[in-house]
């Protein structure tokens, strides 16, 4: 199986921890030449100086913030090919879907759609021209199963699955794939948001609501942030050539639809 990426430039927006670090981390260990992308300068300097390999870089800027985003994107395009885009980004504060302020939904479509579109758009050009192309967004097991409480996020998540469903669609003549990853509970300062605002409206422990929500996944554990970002990895590989269009959940069997 050929996963090997020497020669790639990846960009791994999210990276400065989570599952977009471990992704970048993975990206590195085969061979490519990855640029983080998250808001802390400082940071991101001290992540991809540890990164295996050399060549790493480092940008750092809020993807909700488009006309600096825009402008990062195209500098790093205009000095070399990209051939990896991994979309991630945080996911939007908990809470009903009927009590959200507009803005907030605002907010989400920026953060998530508007910059996936921002980033493609700098990325893509390259790709075609190097013959070599991979666009992986990280999103949420939601797209299938819509979650309690979650309802901006939902609505963002489902929003960037059809913008790549579209985009696969699009890009496939050239060799492009584009698919998306779709995390279950994954052990990372994400969920631990979600497990403390589930227990400060349930009036119950952190523990109660963390065992609840395991209780709900077959594998009974979450996930490593390592392991996510090994699907991630082999999306972004010559061995996956042939997959595109597609979402992938890595969720220990938790989400019940096919």
């Amino acid at each position: 199986m050929d996963l090997a990426l020497d020669s790639r430039h990846a960009l791994v927006c999210g990276a400065s921890q989570g599952i977009g670090l471990a992704s970048a981390r993975e990206l590195a260990s085969l061979g490519a030449r990855v640029t983080l992308l998250a808001r802390s300068a400082e940071r991101l300097q001290a992540l991809a100086a540890e990164l295996p390999g050399d060549g790493h870089g480092w940008i750092a800027v809020d993807t909700s913030d488009t006309p600096a985003l825009a402008a990062r994107a195209a500098e790093l395009a205009a000095a070399g090919p990209v051939h990896i885009l991994v979309n991630n980004s945080g996911g939007p504060a908990p809470g009903p879907l009927h009590a959200t302020a507009p803005s907030a939904i605002e907010d989400a479509m920026r953060q998530h759609v508007v910059a996936c579109q921002v980033l493609a758009q700098a990325c893509v050009p390259g790709m075609r021209e190097t013959g070599y192309g991979r666009i992986v967004n990280i999103i949420s097991t939601s797209v299938k199963e819509p979650i309690p409480g979650l309802g901006v996020s939902n609505t963002a998540r489902w929003a960037v699955a059809a913008w790549a469903k579209t985009l696969a669609g699009e890009l496939g003549p050239d060799g492009i794939t584009v698919n998306n990853v779709l995390p279950g509970y994954t052990d990372t300062p994400r969920i631990e948001q979600i497990i403390r605002t589930g227990a400060r409206r349930s009036g119950r422990s952190e523990q109660a609501v963390f065992e609840e929500m395991v209780a709900n996944v077959p594998l009974r554990r979450f996930a490593r942030p390592e392991e996510t970002a090994a699907a991630v990895a082999f999306l972004c590989s010559p061995a996956a050539a042939y997959i595109s269009g597609v979402n992938l959940p890595v969720d220990g069997g938790r989400t019940r639809s096919s």
